[in-house]
């Protein structure tokens, strides 16, 4: 995960995140996919930075799409981990996402998916995005929603944001932003509903576990038969749910599980284009 002071050496964010061998719900697999898939479709022929990559598992599809891409997590235990399987796909580089150890200008994508929660300053952060990207450029952040009914805080968090929260945040950083919504809980059958009763039951008198690990078996009482996470997410491990363009003035968006910015830098002063190779030139 991405992070910045000096508690952040003492943590591991392994025990909160999506690694390989963890068993994981259909669902849970189905917003691994979304994610990554949705974000392919603006890396195509361009240089892309994912922040908070983890143990890479989404860093072989973007891959396959990107004409180069870098990885960069904290947790030195999840960065090994994805040098060991994406060493010939991504450079991979251990970093502080609110200072960035790359030039200016030098990315046309940079992506950030469930970790905006963990950083204790996301207008660093975001500063920092506006710093290394060229113009014109895309920053796509995925986060839980926290308007959900049924939302539980992930550990080790500093606090998640609402879809009005995070266009606000966007917005005063420089950012034009359009805000989308996925896995709509309006689509829940009645026995969804009724888990999701018990999940916010758990969530008020803090009873869900708080790493991955020990959130497999309360997920195998709930939700039957886990998916098991491999190196990589693979088409058709689980369903594509097309986020949804949340209007402007609807603002709110809390019958979605997941929220997504598609940010856009603007389109000032063209920056000059890296060289594709794989070291890339742009580390300070």
């Amino acid at each position: 995960m991405p992070q910045s002071s000096d508690m952040a050496r003492q943590l591991d964010y392994s025990r909160v995140s999506e690694i390989p061998g963890i068993r994981v719900t259909q669902e849970a697999a189905s917003m691994l996919l979304t994610r990554y898939t949705f974000a392919s479709g603006f890396c195509k022929g361009k240089d892309v930075l994912e922040i908070g990559c983890g143990a890479g598992i989404g860093l072989e599809y973007l891959g396959r799409h990107a004409r180069t891409l870098v990885g960069g997590d904290y947790t030195e235990s999840m960065l090994s981990a994805a040098m060991r399987e994406n060493s010939q796909r991504a450079l991979l580089v251990r970093l502080d996402a609110q200072r960035l150890p790359f030039k200016d200008n030098c990315f046309d994508v940079v992506l950030l998916f469930e970790a905006i929660y963990y950083l204790p300053s996301p207008h660093a952060f975001l500063q920092e995005c506006r710093r290394v990207l060229r113009r014109p450029g895309t920053l796509l952040i995925s986060s839980a929603n926290k308007e959900c009914s049924g939302f539980s805080p992930s550990a080790l968090s500093y606090g998640h944001l609402s879809a009005v929260e995070l266009r606000q945040l966007l917005h005063d950083n420089g950012f034009e932003t359009d805000i989308y919504g996925g896995f709509q809980t309006s689509r829940e059958t009645n026995a969804d509903k009724l888990k999701d009763f018990v999940r916010r039951v758990a969530v008020r008198f803090d009873l869900i576990p708080k790493t991955m690990r020990r959130k497999e078996l309360l997920k195998r009482l709930f939700y039957g038969g886990l998916v098991q996470l491999g190196t990589h997410i693979q088409e058709g491990m689980a369903a594509y749910d097309p986020p949804v363009l949340i209007p402007k003035e609807t603002q709110k968006a809390e019958n979605y599980k997941i929220i997504y910015s598609v940010a856009r830098v603007g389109e000032a002063q063209q920056a000059s284009t890296l060289p594709a190779n794989r070291n890339l030139g742009l580390l300070v």
